[in-house]
């Protein structure tokens, strides 16, 4: 190793963590459809978030998780959206406006048919999109794939620290950085010079550049947000915050983008109107009215789609928590979303009804209602949903 490559390989393991990604900042055209899905990682309690208040049975099955019926006189108690569904009330000032202006909808016995119950096993089998039996590539997205059904010319970030899986196989380097932290650039002018004279002449010239490019278009933007503003960013630790930052780019230079959050794996005291997943709810609730807000008019071209890999057992266990289920609740936001409504195929909420006794079916299937949703985005046809979705029978539930 001469001397010249030793320096641009302690370079580039200085740079690491600030370099990964390798893509151009591309301009995307305006008013084009943004999307972004929110993956809620430890597979979320749905049903402390959207209350099934109108069954007996759930009132049966969680003797101190349920949530109580609604009632103009407790606070604590469900947020009526219809005769059988409630919402928790944590979200009560975050996401209940966004339903009553029709921009929320929420698709129960939602999710996919794999019954491994694994956290790992199922949420690859959804980032990859690929029906079960068929051969498993760790290495191809349906995020990816959905670029690629665009001609790879609708700009795409993941707001993550490493490339999920979703965005793995493009046809284009897709870029990713988390903005949970502090996403300011770790680098001054003058080293980013030197940095840049480095790669300079190499395969990696672009991709450095591009790289230390970004954080700094970041921290200005978000530094020009919070004059704007004039009250100062939310703090930095909690989702509102990042997802402020993320609709400032989704607002200018991306359409596609993935975000993903952590912590909803209760199988212990996981409370109902108080407690942790309640925290987290809560939390979730008000990072997404704060994107929704953050948007701006660009909110009318935006969806969003909130997923997670399974729901939980319907009873509550013997520590107070629920443990691995499989069908859940999506939800889908925006703009012009067709909203205030809960949508696609559904059955009362008995215990006759519940899968081996223990779980929410699954009567829609992710792979099939975000086909139908993409088609209406984009205009897809047949021959790209199954690009994206392989042996996918989309379903249009007329959600935008």
């Amino acid at each position: 190793m001469n001397r010249r490559e030793f320096l641009l390989a302690a370079a580039g393991a200085a740079a690491a963590s600030t370099l990964s990604f390798s893509s151009r900042l591309f301009a995307a055209p305006v008013n084009s459809p943004r999307f972004l899905l929110v993956f809620l990682r430890g597979g979320y309690d749905c049903n402390n978030l959207l209350v099934p208040c109108g069954s007996d049975f759930y009132y049966e099955s969680r003797p101190t998780l349920a949530i109580a019926k609604p009632d103009a006189g407790n606070p604590d108690s469900a947020v009526a959206l219809d005769g059988n569904w409630g919402l928790n009330p944590v979200v009560r000032d975050s996401l209940y406006p966004l339903w009553q202006k029709k921009q929320l909808a929420f698709i129960p016995f939602a999710g996919t048919n794999d019954l491994s119950r694994s956290h790992f096993e199922t949420q690859d089998h959804i980032e990859r999109g690929e029906p079960l039996g068929h051969d498993t590539n760790y290495r191809s997205g349906f995020m990816a794939r959905l670029s690629g059904a665009l001609n790879n010319a609708t700009p795409a970030i993941a707001f993550t620290n490493n490339l999920p899986l979703s965005f793995q196989g493009a046809g284009r380097d897709i870029p990713n950085i988390s903005l949970k932290g502090d996403p300011r650039a770790h680098f001054d002018a003058r080293q980013s010079a030197i940095l840049a004279g480095m790669y300079k002449g190499t395969a990696l010239a672009q991709a450095s550049a591009d790289g230390l490019a970004l954080p700094k278009t970041v921290s200005d933007d978000l530094r020009n947000e919070m004059v704007a503003a004039s009250r100062g960013a939310p703090s930095a630790h909690n989702f509102a915050a990042e997802t402020r930052r993320i609709a400032t780019l989704m607002r200018d230079q991306y359409r596609l983008g993935f975000v993903d959050v952590g912590g909803w794996d209760t199988h212990v005291n996981q409370g109902s109107t108080k407690g942790g997943l309640a925290n987290n709810l809560k939390n979730l609730g008000e990072g997404l009215a704060a994107y929704a807000d953050a948007m701006g008019n660009d909110w009318n071209d935006t969806t969003v789609v909130v997923l997670s890999e399974f729901g939980r057992t319907f009873r509550e266990n013997g520590d107070r928590g629920t443990d691995h289920g499989h069908g859940t609740v999506h939800w889908v936001l925006g703009g012009k979303v067709a909203g205030g409504r809960i949508a696609g195929e559904q059955l009362a909420v008995t215990q006759p009804n519940l899968l081996q006794n223990r779980d929410y079916q699954v009567l829609n299937d992710y792979r099939d209602v975000l086909g139908g949703l993409f088609a209406r985005l984009w205009g897809l046809n047949g021959s790209q949903l199954q690009m994206v979705f392989p042996q996918a029978k989309p379903r249009d539930l007329q959600l935008v």
